[in-house]
């Protein structure tokens, strides 16, 4: 005999599950019992037992053995239980499929469609099916479960899977998964799209953004873009430059410094860029000419300075340029952004930060958004360090690959991947 058990939060709720199964009508019903007591914030759990006969058993089942004798890994198993859904969830969407002659011939003027009460509810119960797959497609995910109290539910393995894979910190996402779990309505979790987009809205509001603001009238805003090498600072220069010069409601004056005198490549690139789109354009090559540099562009309503990349752990470079922010005898407060690839793990996105944050770094701006799947990293950094993101960089193209931060297109990212016709 072979034993199967069903469950629900009510024991008619446990029998309704059975009643859907193939082979309901061979069923012996052995037992009922409570497996889990309702408490504060937990939901009672009942279990039907009920048995059946071998040669009894329904097509679908010759797949399966309760004890397996060929020693087949856990995701071979899990595999024709999946089969064994997937069958069930083909039956019923043959029969919703199957319409009342009286039907055919009742469309109203309107063409308003109508469906009878019976085919809703085996349409509601393919729905809840359909979560059902997804559900156990997760619970044979190979990751162990995060270090909480409790378990986590089933239902909330998909979330998880997508949040580790995507490279968020694990004691963040365990902190957070947390939070989900003691605050989230019991009615919203029995649907794993519910439970998506509820887990979607928190992070939204754990995301700082700095919002792009305009010079104010009279005032100008200078900008200093740092980071390791290779991160793209000289192209994002560019893109900002022509952001502010032409895509704008008002065309702004914008000025361009150079401190990388280092790479002669990105000084002449930014050279080009200057004179293609009529700006001016200073180079510093000690520190004490920055200040200079500055006053000669007093003229622009923004001022961007390009400086040189460095390891994270290149001291001499970082302090040259602290050297030139400490040198700054003019009115003008300038705002650190420090530039980082999204293609990098999390750990050392926090090296390059700590190193790089003697510099008072104001915002964050990451690049090559397009050439990474896992968006995680970058959530967990400003999570930590509580530090604000100003802008994407999604590619190589000036100025369109340029994208305002917030928090919708980050998460976004992070759950459901990079999408350029989202931008």
């Amino acid at each position: 005999m072979k034993i199967l058990t069903f469950t629900g939060r009510t024991p008619s709720e446990a029998l309704k599950k059975a009643r859907l199964d193939p082979n309901y009508e061979n069923m012996l019903h052995i037992d009922t019992k409570e497996i889990q007591k309702k408490s504060l914030g937990r939901e009672a759990l009942y279990e039907i037992v009920m048995g059946i006969e071998s040669d009894a058993l329904h097509s679908t089942y010759e797949k399966t053995s309760t004890i397996p004798k060929d020693g087949r890994p856990l995701t071979q198993k899990s595999a024709d239980v999946l089969y064994d859904i997937s069958y069930a969830a083909q039956q019923i969407s043959k029969i919703a499929d199957v319409r009342d002659p009286l039907y055919e011939y009742q469309e109203p003027k309107s063409q308003a469609t109508f469906e009878p009460k019976e085919l809703k509810e085996i349409k509601a119960e393919i729905a809840k099916l359909g979560d059902k797959v997804k559900i156990i497609q997760n619970m044979f995910w190979d990751e162990k479960s995060p270090e909480l109290e409790s378990h986590i539910p089933s239902e909330f393995a998909e979330i998880y899977r997508l949040a580790h894979q995507s490279g968020m910190n694990r004691e963040h996402l365990d902190a957070i998964m947390r939070m989900t779990l003691e605050h989230m309505p019991f009615r919203m979790r029995e649907n794993s799209a519910t439970i998506k987009r509820y887990f979607q809205t928190l992070l939204r509001k754990m995301v700082p953004v700095r919002l792009e603001s305009m010079p104010s009238v009279g005032n100008k805003k200078v900008v200093m873009l740092v980071g390791p090498t290779g991160v793209g600072k000289t192209t994002s220069v560019a893109k900002l430059a022509a952001r502010y010069s032409y895509l704008m409601q008002k065309k702004y004056k914008v000025g361009l410094v150079v401190l990388d005198t280092y790479r002669i490549g990105a000084v002449e690139q930014l050279m080009q860029y200057a004179r293609m789109m009529k700006l001016g354009i200073e180079t510093v090559v000690d520190p004490i000419d920055f200040a200079s540099a500055l006053e000669s562009l007093r003229y622009c309503d923004y001022i961007l300075i390009d400086t040189m990349g460095s390891s994270p752990y290149d001291k001499t470079k970082i302090e040259k340029i602290y050297e030139c922010l400490e040198g700054n005898d003019t009115k003008y407060n300038i705002d650190v952004v420090l530039v980082m690839p999204s293609s990098i793990k999390y750990e050392d996105l926090k090296a390059t930060y700590e190193n790089f944050s003697t510099l008072n770094v104001d915002t964050l701006m990451f690049t090559k958004l397009d050439e990474t799947r896992g968006f995680g990293n970058i959530f967990s950094l400003a999570y930590e360090t509580k530090k604000p993101i100003s802008y994407f960089s999604v590619g190589q193209e000036v100025p369109e690959d340029l994208v305002c931060a917030s928090s919708d297109f980050l998460v976004e990212c992070l759950l459901n991947g990079f999408n350029r016709s989202k931008i």
